[in-house]
């Protein structure tokens, strides 16, 4: 074993985030079958809290609040599709400031990934109206069209492309990109597949998959190898960023983040992984089977799979064709969650021989979950289930600061900021949201407010609305509380007597009362989360 590599009191960080994985699909959460003996490790060791909320139920707004600190209305990405913009502060910029060596190995999901046109844009000029001069399209300029904020999309990485991310990109002075999901994963990823297996391009896809007996929508087998898959290719480049930040003799500490484009759909497994898991163990929940009226959004859902209308190839949310269905693509899912925790494995093993791992503190999270089910419905979109909403969260600290256990403190992704920089002892740029999760990391019972605020906006066309389709989530210990903007029907769940949130409350007269509270505590979350920047210049 190396000698241990500890020459400063200021802590290493391995931030680990998944990407669409519920919170019940870990061991130490409970699932009766998937094998995760890793993060499992990880949270005997440390802090897992159960309720763990998303600021936003998708991609990009979720990880940019990850970054800043800061809710959707206020960063302005308030659904996929907006880049973050780069004058926003992330802890990790003031960490690299402040003298911590910072690295992406993996997903980022800050810029847009495709080349797909948006959905809706500005509204054409009324008869008669001088249209608007270039430079006042928006009440605030942003400069979204410039090729800064490109660095996610495919074309840079073309066959013969050179093209090498800005840094520091949004803090991180190290960047092994990925972009996309499953095993169409592009980005530096690409290039490194390439090498080790020229034309790599004819293993990846539906159309280069495996014999396999799957029927799940965006299921295959595919023909990249175990050790080529985009989660060995974090493992590896992981690996070697340790080796060589303990080989420089460096004094800095390290903010490392590996993030893993699985389990996010498409569902391809790679080898041993993609039959790891029976479909038939798979435990279905208890709403797939419910016969109570669903409210307007899942009927919805439900008709569009009736009628034979839906669209089940791309990234919206949509009702599951029969149980097996399901069943699939939960083993699948749950082959691509091991997958990730022997990769995490691997790097723990590493951090013990490199003599560092008692000066690391380990994090562990996912961006948001996947309906896998709830309600016969399946991946995700603007309908707040828990099993999109809440997501694992597990904080191992160093063996000086540890303290075992579980909380059942309501806290989330907008905290983790704040609790990066607390755990660093750097003081937090101004307008930062959320607060400092250290005191039930370190023990304490619930310090927080009790309550969880979630935004979200859509480009999609759900339920026959228009877009953007918006909506708030007001999570409470006992309630979960959804509201669609322009419309009178809502949700309302008791989360202890049905935490298979059958029973919608909205409409039963009995419960006028808690709504009218949810409702009051709802605005007063939301004026606490009012942006208080900038600070004054003067009185008047």
């Amino acid at each position: 074993m190396a000698e241990n590599y500890s020459d400063t009191k200021r802590p290493n960080f391995l931030f680990i985030v998944t990407d669409q994985h519920r919170a019940d699909h870990l061991g130490c959460y409970g699932h009766p079958v998937v094998k995760t003996p890793n993060i499992d490790s990880i949270a005997a060791r440390g802090r897992r809290f159960d309720k763990f909320y998303v600021a936003c139920a998708i991609c990009q707004p979720n990880r940019s609040t990850m970054m800043t600190g800061r809710m959707p209305s206020l960063h302005g990405v308030r659904h996929n599709g907006v880049p973050l913009d780069l004058r926003q502060n992330t802890f990790v910029d003031l960490m690299r400031l402040q003298g911590y060596r910072t690295a992406l190995i993996g997903k980022s999901h800050l810029m847009n990934m495709t080349p797909l046109e948006p959905r809706y844009g500005r509204p054409e000029p009324a008869a008669g109206k001088a249209p608007v001069p270039e430079g006042f399209e928006h009440a605030v300029p942003v400069d979204h069209d410039s090729e800064i904020y490109d660095q996610e999309h495919p074309k840079n990485w073309l066959e013969g492309s050179d093209f090498e991310v800005t840094l520091p990109f949004y803090g991180f002075d190290h960047v092994d990109l990925q972009t996309g999901h499953a095993d169409q994963v592009s980005g530096d990823y690409t290039r490194w597949l390439e090498t080790k297996y020229p034309n790599s391009n004819d293993l990846k896809g539906p159309e280069n998959s495996l014999p396999h007996d799957y029927s799940a929508a965006q299921a295959w087998r595919t023909a990249i190898p175990e050790e080529l898959y985009p989660s060995s290719y974090i493992t590896e480049k992981s690996l070697d960023y340790l080796d060589n930040h303990v080989a420089s003799n460096a004094d800095d500490p390290f903010f490392m983040m590996m993030s893993y484009p699985d389990p996010h759909h498409p569902f391809t497994p790679p080898g041993k992984y993609w039959d790891m898991y029976k479909p038939e163990d798979m435990p279905v929940p208890d709403s797939f089977f419910s016969n109570t009226q669903p409210p307007p959004n899942v009927a919805w859902a439900h008709q569009r799979r009736d009628d034979g209308n839906q669209v089940t190839s791309g990234q919206g949310l949509f009702a599951a064709a029969s149980e097996q269905e399901v069943r699939e693509v939960m083993a699948l899912t749950c082959g691509m969650i091991t997958m990730i925790d022997d990769s995490i494995g691997q790097v723990l093993g590493k951090l013990e021989d490199l003599g560092i791992a008692d000066n690391t503190v380990i994090v562990f999270t996912s961006d948001h979950g996947d309906l896998l089910g709830d309600h016969q419905l399946i991946l995700k979109g603007p309908i707040h289930y828990d099993g999109l909403i809440r997501v694992p969260f597990i904080w191992a600290d160093t063996p000086d600061r540890l303290k075992q256990g579980v909380t059942a403190a309501v806290s989330g992704t907008l905290d983790l900021a704040r609790t990066f920089l607390d755990r660093a002892d750097l003081e937090p740029y101004y307008g930062i949201q959320g607060r400092s999760l250290l005191p039930e990391i370190g023990g304490a019972e619930d310090q927080g407010p009790g309550c969880a605020l979630i935004e979200q906006e859509d480009q999609r066309d759900y339920f026959g609305l228009a877009a953007p389709i918006r909506l708030r989530t007001f999570v409470t210990n006992r309630y979960r509380m959804t509201m669609y903007h322009g419309h009178d029907w809502g949700e309302i769940y008791d989360l202890q007597e049905d935490p298979s949130e059958i029973n919608n409350l909205w409409d039963n007269p009995s419960y006028v009362g808690l709504k009218a509270d949810l409702m009051e505590q709802l605005a007063r979350q939301q004026m606490a989360l009012t942006d208080f920047g900038p600070l004054p210049t003067k009185q008047a």
